[in-house]
């Protein structure tokens, strides 16, 4: 049955037919576009919520093709080449188009990456995590550590020498736990080395399991996003000044104003996207690595382990506690502060008491502050590709230290900082 609002729209036709029959879906398309009223100050950092969506449905479409000629089976073939390995040069170079979708895939990992660090990236800048965003900003977490998991399961599974060796020392790092260590290594694998059995379970995660609950929590993070309004690069509430109608001052409609300014950016985006495809699709191997070209070897380690680039920052964390201490030895330390590192972002809606959310009206030590971050993490994840040595271990120390100084320190200069007033209607 229709509706019974009264301000709803009398549909006829076929559409009324259909609402008749379906009045859920127009209401969610009033809800959340037509009548969405967002700020109308949104500038180049609002692209990426959207483009992770566009590169989201790149990676599900791209993933069901290359799953119907992957093959998860570290078996060796005739040739003495393991199946799984085999399988994606199959895809290469003998299905029709298999190298554009596998190119768009690999590649779509890393663009996947990038978009969502910027999205966080404007979420700290602006304050999106502040009251009354917080379970939005959680949300939005959640997502990112099923994003590195779903990276990660993914990684193993072109049967290569990096990814091969890549995810024996991951899960290596789950030994280090305390009583459960070994038994959870063991499970993780599937076996008592990284086999056939690792290669299934990691398969059905990266397929099924992480994104089935990745498309759950993007819906949550949306739905929670539009019931208490996006933030702006104002950081003040739009809902505080509205029309006789109930419509924010500040605000227009998402459909078709930002739809359309989404599908510019999505066009620009996909051009880019397009020439590292078709020019540079190993990313001067950061987007896939030369030694991923080469068939998996137990019996033959590559000379620098080293995780795929968007793993890197933390990985540096991780080999930067070198010292046992609080008997606790170096590699559990390592393992909680890579964890921590990760887990922090979640406590910044607490961590922070600015009395105002943007960048623009926060005062010099805020921006220091975060400029300083911005560049330990820069480094960190530069320093993760390189082999180790004692002067690339000290600048990793420094920077883990300057890392988490920006998080543990926030309680104290955000309250002592000087801001600017916050305006009460949002700029241009």
């Amino acid at each position: 049955m229709a509706s019974t609002n009264p301000n709803r729209p009398v549909q006829t036709g076929l559409l009324g037919w259909v609402d008749d029959r379906f009045p859920s879906a127009f209401d969610f398309y009033r809800n959340h576009l037509a009548e969405y009223y967002a700020p109308k100050n949104f500038n180049f950092w609002y692209f990426f919520g959207s483009l992770a969506l566009l590169v989201l449905a790149n990676q599900i479409i791209t993933g069901i093709f290359l799953t119907m000629h992957f093959k998860p089976d570290a078996s060796l073939n005739a040739s003495g080449v393991p199946v799984a390995f085999a399988s994606v040069e199959y895809i290469m170079r003998d299905v029709p188009w298999g190298w554009l979708i596998r190119y768009m895939h690999s590649t779509g990992a890393s663009a996947f990456f990038i978009v969502v660090y910027l999205h966080m990236f404007r979420g700290m800048m602006y304050g999106s995590y502040r009251k009354p965003r917080e379970l939005v900003w959680i949300f939005g977490m959640l997502i990112f550590l099923l994003l590195m998991a779903e990276g990660f399961f993914g990684y193993l599974l072109p049967w290569g020498q990096m990814s091969f060796w890549g995810a024996q020392v991951i899960i290596n790092l789950f030994s280090a736990i305390p009583w459960i260590g070994p038994d959870l290594s063991l499970w993780v694998r599937g076996d008592y080395v990284i086999g056939d059995a690792t290669l299934n379970r990691f398969f059905a995660f990266h397929v099924i399991a992480v994104p089935l609950a990745l498309v759950g929590l993007v819906v949550a993070h949306i739905l929670a996003l539009h019931d208490v309004g996006s933030n702006n690069p104002d950081g003040i509430e739009i809902k505080k000044h509205k029309d006789a109608n109930g419509i924010p001052l500040d605000g227009v409609a998402f459909h078709p104003y930002f739809t359309i300014k989404d599908i510019m950016g999505s066009v620009v985006f996909l051009m880019v996207f397009s020439i590292i495809i078709f020019f540079l699709p190993e990313g001067g191997g950061y987007f896939l690595e030369y030694n991923n070209f080469i068939p998996a070897d137990p019996f033959k380690t590559p000379p620098h382990i080293a995780p795929v680039w968007y793993f890197t920052p933390y990985y540096s964390i991780l080999r930067a506690n070198t010292v046992a201490f609080f008997g606790v030895d170096a590699k559990l330390w390592g393992v909680i502060m890579m964890g921590a590192a990760v887990l922090i972002f979640t406590l910044l809606p607490w961590l922070d008491r600015s009395p105002v959310k943007s960048i623009r009206y926060k005062g010099p030590i805020f921006k220091t502050a975060l400029a300083i971050f911005v560049v330990a993490f820069l480094i960190l994840g530069y320093l993760g590709i390189l082999p180790p040595t004692p002067g690339r271990t000290a600048v990793s120390q420094i920077c883990t230290v300057l890392y988490f100084a920006f998080f543990l320190l926030m309680p104290v200069y955000t309250k002592i900082d000087k801001c600017k007033p916050e305006p009460d209607r949002v700029t241009k």
